[in-house]
């Protein structure tokens, strides 16, 4: 959750009171303490005023944040652990989640109920940017086994479902990219580990879940959705997709009690004529937007 903001202080000339006039010294420094202070005719403001300017030195507090449930990390007052699996799922494969740094604050994100549901062996996080040999040696070891695979869609990618069909080595690890998709590409392209894996992607036709986060396609899914389909398919059973979403449609559900709003894809609004903002004219981006409105609906 993202952290309230602290009081303006003396550097934040908004935040002083209409009171509190500053004194300036020739080199423009402003004097705090010391010194003749100057007439009040000067400062344009009465002599009592001045004393305000005594408030500001007092120190900040923060404003404490509200106590987390230690299993879902939501506040406690809306807790979303009578929606998790009383016990971890017993599964077989390993799952790491490369989570953008800009994704781990964020309010309403999914890795923390997908972390929850799993056991702490099998379900890791791993935070940042760029990943290497020398920096985390774990994850170099994994993206170089021969069972390890890496869900993100493109042109390379092979569909799941068939590959494990085919596949000699029945696939033990799945790494799975936590960010917006522009985040994703950047850490998928700049990070040559992640290339060492076979890539596969999801060949599905439900719609997400995740309604109160706008998504760039209907059948785009968040990285909790997307681990669900995964363990299912590779665990083979159906029950670990509907156990690992229901915790998400509970938040989605909850937010939307209070005030929040269903947040359609680009690609309804763009096909239904509902999108709010004008189409851009750079070149690539109006392509972008061309073949979500031009694309099969499933």
């Amino acid at each position: 959750m993202e952290p309230p903001k602290e009081a303006g202080t003396l550097s934040d000339p908004v935040a002083r009171p209409l009171g509190a006039a500053s004194s300036q010294t020739p080199n423009g420094e402003e004097r705090r303490e010391g010194g003749a202070a100057p007439p009040a005719a000067v400062l344009g403001e009465e002599v009592d005023g001045a004393g305000a300017d005594g408030l500001w030195e007092l120190p900040v507090e923060p404003a404490e944040r509200r106590p987390e449930c230690s299993r879902c990390s939501r506040p406690q007052k809306v807790c979303l652990c009578p929606f998790l699996p009383v016990y971890p799922l017993h599964v077989s494969t390993h799952l790491y989640i490369i989570q953008h740094p800009a994704e781990e604050n964020k309010v309403l994100r999914t890795v923390p109920l997908l972390t929850a549901c799993l056991p702490q062996d099998k379900c890791k996080v791993k935070i940042g940017r760029r990943f290497s040999e020398e920096r985390d040696p774990e994850l170099s070891t994994v993206c170089r086994k021969s069972g390890t695979l890496i869900l993100y869609p493109g042109d390379e990618a092979a569909n799941l479902e068939e590959f494990i069909l085919d596949s000699p080595i029945y696939p033990s690890t799945i790494i799975i990219i936590d960010g917006t998709w522009s985040q994703a590409k950047d850490i998928f392209y700049k990070n040559s580990l992640f290339r060492l894996p076979k890539q596969v992607q999801l060949k599905t036709s439900i719609s997400s879940q995740y309604v109160i986060r706008t998504q760039p396609t209907n059948r785009c899914l968040s990285t909790l959705e997307c681990a669900a389909v995964a363990l299912s398919i590779l665990e083979k059973n159906s029950d670990i997709q509907e156990t690992l979403i229901r915790p998400l449609q509970a938040l989605c559900s909850f937010q939307l009690q209070h005030g929040a709003q269903i947040r359609h894809s680009k690609e309804h609004l763009l096909k239904n004529g509902l999108y709010p903002k004008p189409m851009p004219k750079n070149k690539r981006k109006l392509r972008k937007m061309e073949l979500l409105m031009n694309s099969v609906k499933i």
